[in-house]
């Protein structure tokens, strides 16, 4: 008996060994799910998500991501949550640095999101790296980054700065003699003047004068006083843009472009205290660095961006196709002043989370929802409505543009707008909305 027993006692011991390694593999290994490994810490009916913006840093901020963000998470599950899984919602501070991109990617990897929905970062190498570890899907980022249309993880719902810069240059190019660009001196800044020298070409425009500024100066007189310079009639021009005759086909302007977040304000207030002569050349941006708000602010019909030509990605704030958002930020936002509707980061982030329900819903009742396993839908599915805010959306192979460097561009689309009586209208007299990718094609790899 004792002989027996302690065989037996052997046995168990084996088998409890045995199977705690198996376990043990199986997690190193990624076999299988832990319960509420579909959502986290909220359990197997929640699904864990994160978003992530810039806040309280010396370059641009972005609140109304975040803001966006928890707003769509309590319109949710004030419905009963997607599908019946209920929605949480992670924000973090990227703080405009690599280190805190980095340690929000980590942080959901930690959490076990399931996803990064709606969020921005000029420093996709960092945060992407730990998310593709991890097999984490980036769900419709700002678009700042070359890695967002270059990571098999990320899916993008816009064109991101690529097609925005583009499309300055194709809306300036009917119009211009001469064009100066002032950007950011950092990496993310370096591909912008190909970008929209591509736009200019398309028009039959020499390139643009490329302007650099340190992305926190407050102190942007040099360049306002370089931008005078290089779009003056007789002007040097760092682009040759000197070889486009003035007059030529009606285009008579001196055009200056700034696209530098938010110290974008800060060049056109020193732009105006330099153009001492009152030439008023014409000015133009992009939705990001100029915004409805940021015309409030500065005067509404007085404001220094009176007239500026602006691109978006997204139709005006005015249309009937942003009453949903717009009401959810009514009901939801709690009197969180940083989510505006009128605002390109909110939009872009209802755009997201508008995308993520969708592709959520495409899930059977009892099937895991896990990162790995959204990244396989998302890589199958057939094209997302986004209620016409844009074309329906696809990452599958036969889906990507042929643009050189950004593979994962599924959405070329911007759209015209000018700054009339204090608001950000339609521009009237040319296209409504025009797709970039052909004109992407032609610009030169950054």
């Amino acid at each position: 008996m004792t002989t027996r027993r302690s065989a037996a006692a052997l046995s168990r011991t084996f088998l409890a060994r045995t199977t705690a390694m198996a376990m043990g593999a199986c997690l190193v290994a990624g076999c299988g799910a832990l319960p509420g490994g579909s959502g986290g810490s909220g359990g197997a009916d929640t699904l864990t998500v994160m978003t992530f913006a810039p806040e309280d840093s010396r370059a641009t901020n972005m609140p109304g991501l975040p803001g966006m963000a928890k707003a769509y998470e309590r319109w949710v599950n004030s419905k009963g949550g997607i599908n019946g899984r209920k929605l949480r919602v992670l924000t973090c501070n990227e703080r405009n640095t690599p280190t805190g991109a980095a340690d929000c990617a980590r942080k959901a990897v930690a959490e076990k999101a399931v996803a990064i929905v709606g969020s921005y970062s000029q420093h996709g190498r960092a945060f992407l790296a730990p998310l593709e570890v991890a097999g984490i899907p980036f769900i419709g980022g700002y678009g700042l980054s070359p890695e967002e249309f270059q990571s098999p993880l990320s899916y993008p719902v816009n064109g991101g700065q690529p097609v925005l810069v583009a499309g300055a240059g194709h809306q300036l190019g009917r119009t211009c003699a001469k064009v100066a660009l002032v950007r950011p001196d950092t990496l993310a800044g370096d591909s912008l003047p190909g970008q929209l020298n591509a736009g200019l070409k398309a028009n039959q425009m020499a390139g643009a004068s490329d302007i650099r500024a340190s992305e926190d100066s407050a102190d942007l007189r040099a360049q306002a006083s370089e931008a005078l310079t290089a779009t003056s009639p007789g002007g040097a021009s760092k682009g040759d843009a000197s070889s486009a005759k003035d007059g030529k086909d009606g285009k008579e302007k001196g055009c200056v472009a700034a696209v530098l977040g938010a110290r974008t304000e800060t060049f056109f207030d020193a732009f105006r205290r330099a153009d001492v002569q009152n030439r008023k050349p014409q000015i133009s941006s992009v939705l990001g660095s100029v915004s409805q708000a940021l015309v409030d602010r500065t005067g509404g019909k007085e404001s220094p961006f009176e007239g500026a030509y602006v691109t978006s990605w997204y139709p005006v704030s005015t249309d009937p196709l942003w009453t949903q958002m717009r009401n959810v930020i009514s009901d939801h936002a709690f009197g969180d002043n940083a989510v505006e509707p009128d605002d390109s980061g909110a939009q872009n982030t209802w755009i997201a989370y508008t995308v993520f329900s969708e592709m959520v819903k495409r899930f059977k009742e009892d099937e895991d929802i896990t990162g790995r396993t959204l990244t396989r839908k998302l890589n199958q599915a057939e094209p997302v409505e986004t209620g016409g805010l844009t074309p329906d959306l696809s990452w599958r192979y036969q889906d990507m543009r042929a643009v050189s460097g950004f593979p994962r561009m599924v959405n070329g689309r911007v759209t015209f707008q000018v700054v009339q009586q204090g608001r950000l209208v339609a521009q009237q007299g040319g296209e409504q909305s025009m797709d970039m990718t052909k004109t992407l094609e032609q610009a030169p790899r950054s």
